[in-house]
C-alpha cells in the first residue's frame, strides 16, 4: 500500500509498512512472590485453653548454655513494647526468667525473635496475648515481679474501660504473685499515678514496699525506651513499689 503526496506521487518517507501490536509487560512475573494477607500470622501464642504455667513456656537453650533451674524467678513483662526493658533485664541477671504479654501482635513477633537470635529464648518469652484474657489461667504463685511500664496512654474519661491496671487484674496479680512478690508501675502522666496509688493501696493484697510507695528510682538495672527517653529530656516519672502480701481473699 503506497502513501500519495498532494500531488499525487507515493511518499517515499512514510512509513506504510504493518505495525505489530505491542504486549503489556507481565507484571506477574516482575513482582515476584505475592506477600502474606498477614505477615505476623505465626506470632508466638500461649496455649487456648487449661491452665498455663509460665514456668514452662521457655525455648530450650542454644548448644553449651545451661538450662536454668526450674526454680529460676520468673518476672511478668505486661506490654512490653518494643522489648527493650525485657532483653535489658535478662542481660543484667542471668539468674531470672520474664515472660511478657504484648497485644501487639508485631511487637510480640520482632521481640520474641530478638530474644532466640541473642540466645536468650529460653530465658525470656514475648507473647501475642491480652494479659486480661490469659493472666487468670496462670498457675497460682509463679511470678516473682510484675511489671507496667508506663500503660493505659488514654488520658479522657471515655476511655476509663480501656485501662489495664483495674480492680481485676489487680486481684489476678495477686494471686499469681508469689507471697512477698513485687508489683512495679511507674508513668509519665503524674495524674494517671495517683490514681494507680489509689486503686493498688484499696487492694488489701499489697503494701508499699518501703515507707512509701513513692520511689525515685527502681532497682532493676534496666530500662524501658520510654523511660529511658523521659530521663534524657529531664521529664519527671513516677514510680510506684508494692509488695505482694497474698491473694485477695
Amino acid at each position: 500500500m503506497f502513501a500519495y503526496t498532494r500531488g499525487g506521487g507515493a511518499s517515499p518517507f512514510l512509513d506504510t509498512s504493518p505495525k505489530i501490536a505491542r504486549q503489556p509487560p507481565n507484571l506477574v512475573e516482575n513482582i515476584g512472590p505475592p506477600m502474606p494477607l498477614d505477615p505476623y500470622s505465626h506470632c508466638p501464642r500461649l496455649p487456648e485453653e487449661g491452665p498455663i504455667d509460665p514456668r514452662r513456656v521457655f525455648r530450650s537453650p542454644a548448644e553449651g548454655i545451661e538450662t536454668p533451674p526450674s526454680d529460676a524467678p520468673v518476672e511478668l513483662e505486661i506490654g512490653p513494647g518494643r522489648g527493650w526493658f525485657t532483653v535489658e533485664r535478662l542481660a543484667v541477671d542471668p539468674k531470672i526468667r520474664v515472660v511478657g504479654l504484648e497485644v501487639k501482635r508485631k511487637w510480640a513477633t520482632i521481640v520474641d525473635e530478638r530474644l532466640e537470635k541473642r540466645k536468650l529464648g529460653h530465658r525470656g518469652r514475648i507473647f501475642a496475648e491480652d494479659v486480661k484474657l490469659v493472666l487468670p489461667r496462670f498457675v497460682s504463685g509463679t511470678v516473682s515481679v510484675a511489671y507496667l511500664h508506663f500503660p493505659d496512654p488514654w488520658w479522657k474519661k471515655r476511655h476509663q474501660k480501656r485501662l489495664v491496671l483495674q480492680e481485676e487484674l489487680l486481684r489476678e496479680l495477686s494471686r499469681v504473685l508469689i507471697v512477698g512478690g513485687e508489683l512495679f508501675i511507674q508513668t509519665d502522666v503524674f495524674d494517671r499515678a495517683d490514681e494507680y496509688e489509689a486503686s493498688v493501696g484499696a487492694c488489701s493484697a499489697f503494701e508499699p514496699y518501703g515507707p512509701s510507695a513513692r520511689v525515685i528510682d527502681h532497682p532493676y538495672q534496666a530500662r524501658s525506651p520510654r523511660e529511658r527517653q523521659a530521663i534524657e529530656n529531664g521529664l519527671p516519672v513516677a514510680r510506684l513499689r508494692y509488695r505482694c502480701l497474698g491473694p485477695v481473699s
